[in-house]
């Protein structure tokens, strides 16, 4: 069987097992994300993570930012005023120079689509000798780790139409893509004239496999090195394999509840705050996600500086939660399931099985909301319908994983979570004195005190309800060495990986 003619079984998703026609020297990796476009807005992080495409910012595994096509930056005394200066001797892989203009065209397209930068307080980007100078109309503090966000990649002229649509991905990478096949399937090689360290193995491809039990059986069989978005399951049995190594590390993610705070039954936080109150969530994380606890916030350890050790954990009491209730008017129906001036709590939960552990979270859910009186309705459908859902006011609850590292300094996905009306975060929640510490720690004012106070707010308030902190899990063939999990999600690293001898 050809490969293109199993990438096309899986687009029909085929239940039998396929049958990869395994090249020998070519890495594959597999995960559960669909190449929509040559496109940096929609499919950006899958090209940043395949080492096709680069930043001028990066982020080491502990969150910090480093060099990357810029290798330095410096902030004039006001704020308002960044230059970085540009890497010497990068080419694309069209073999033109990357240029100041280059990355000034790059940026200035990113900053037109949606995404972090378009928010930002940004008037101007100029390029100069050797260097391109940012000009802001206030402070942004974390302006470098917006520039390590997978949208902000650098991309040659030639791939952008007139328009600023993506046709090509034209990066600086370690790999130049040979052929690609959206939604599913792209092929690389190692560029021969790339800036830095060239790669141990030459040839890689990605695939975008749908269904879990297909990629679990890919790991299984050998017919992938690399194989991401395992449910608690697949990680059991694949762990007990000689050939195959499962690697685990924690990560800045939380899956989560997003609420919409404008519904009549969610509006009051005390609502909200039941719902949170009838979720065991030390039961979920053992029995369904195999992790060993659940969040007791919304802010991992892993987030640094933003976890707040001093927070009154989230609990569950079930009495609690039910009196919650009742203070607000809701009475149980013949049924069990409250009633407010006759109208029954009645809500329906959306959610996606890209990530395979979400559709079983959410039945849970179901049972456990029940028992407070919630009749919960579980929509299992396409990951679009949360941002649309949030757009058009449709959406009730949300079950989500949010990634607080997509911006290396989490203030950059809280901002626009939870102060710029994100798709991803609050939905018609609204509180001052937390949008005022955010912007004051955007512009690099205020530290630990006034994250500590934010994050006091969002537990009180709770526009969102935590319920898990993630673990990155990896199946990785004895074939290869040298595998790592970045905890930042920015990097498959498989410029490191050499074939096991």
């Amino acid at each position: 069987m050809t490969r293109t003619f199993l990438k096309t079984a899986l687009a029909l998703a085929c239940f039998a097992m396929p049958m990869l026609a395994q090249a020998d020297n070519r890495l594959d990796v597999v995960a559960q994300f669909e190449i929509k476009a040559p496109e940096p807005a929609t499919s950006g992080y899958i090209f940043t993570r395949m080492g096709v495409a680069e930043t001028l910012v990066n982020a080491n595994a502990a969150g910090e930012l480093t060099p990357g096509l810029a290798t330095s930056w410096e902030v004039s005394q006001d704020g308002l005023t960044w230059v970085f200066a540009l890497r010497e001797g990068v080419v694309f892989h069209d073999g033109s120079a990357m240029t100041a203009d280059t990355v000034v065209n790059a940026l200035e397209i990113a900053r037109a689509k949606p995404g972090p930068l378009q928010d930002l307080p940004i008037t101007g980007i100029a390029a100069g000798d050797g260097a391109i100078t940012v000009t802001l109309s206030e402070p942004m503090a974390a302006l470098p780790a917006f520039l390590a966000e997978y949208r902000s990649q650098i991309l040659s002229p030639a791939s952008y139409a007139a328009d600023g649509t993506g046709v090509a991905i034209i990066g600086t990478g370690p790999y130049r893509i040979t052929a690609m096949e959206p939604p599913l399937s792209l092929d690389a090689t190692a560029f021969a004239e790339y800036w830095g360290n060239a790669p141990h193995i030459a040839d890689v491809s990605y695939s975008g496999v749908s269904r879990v039990e297909t990629r679990a059986l890919m790991a299984e069989s050998g017919e992938a090195e690399f194989v991401f978005g395992l449910d608690p399951a697949s990680v059991s049995r694949l762990g007990m394999l000689d050939d195959v190594e499962v690697l685990s590390v924690a990560i800045p993610r939380t899956l989560l509840i997003k609420v919409n705070a404008g519904h009549p039954f969610l509006a009051e936080p005390d609502a909200r705050r039941a719902l949170s109150l009838a979720i065991d969530r030390a039961g979920i994380a053992q029995a369904v996600l195999r992790y060993p606890e659940g969040a007791d916030q919304l802010f991992p350890p892993s987030t640094a500086h933003w976890h707040n050790d001093a927070l009154a954990p989230l609990a569950y009491e079930v009495e609690e939660a039910k009196k919650l209730l009742a203070d607000l008017g809701w009475e149980p129906g013949s049924d069990g399931i409250l009633t407010r001036d006759g109208v029954r709590f009645a809500v329906t939960l959306t959610t996606f099985p890209d990530r395979p552990e979400l559709p079983l979270v959410a039945a849970v859910l179901e049972q456990q909301f029940r028992t407070i009186g919630i009749d919960l309705t579980v929509n299992t459908t396409n990951s679009s319908e949360i941002p649309a859902g949030h757009q058009d006011g449709s959406l009730e609850l949300g079950l989500i994983a949010r990634n607080f590292s997509l911006v290396p300094d989490p203030i950059g996905t809280i901002l626009s979570d939870y102060v710029g009306n994100g798709d991803w975060g609050a939905m018609n929640w609204q509180n001052e004195e937390f949008a005022t510490l955010l912007r004051g720690l955007a512009r690099g004012d205020g530290g630990n005190a006034e994250r500590a106070r934010a994050s006091e707010i969002l537990q009180s308030e709770l526009p969102i309800i935590p319920i898990a902190w993630y673990r990155q899990t990896l199946a990785v063939s004895d074939r290869v060495t040298g595998a790592e999990i970045d905890p930042f999600e920015r990097s498959f690293g498989l410029e490191n990986i050499r074939w096991a001898e």
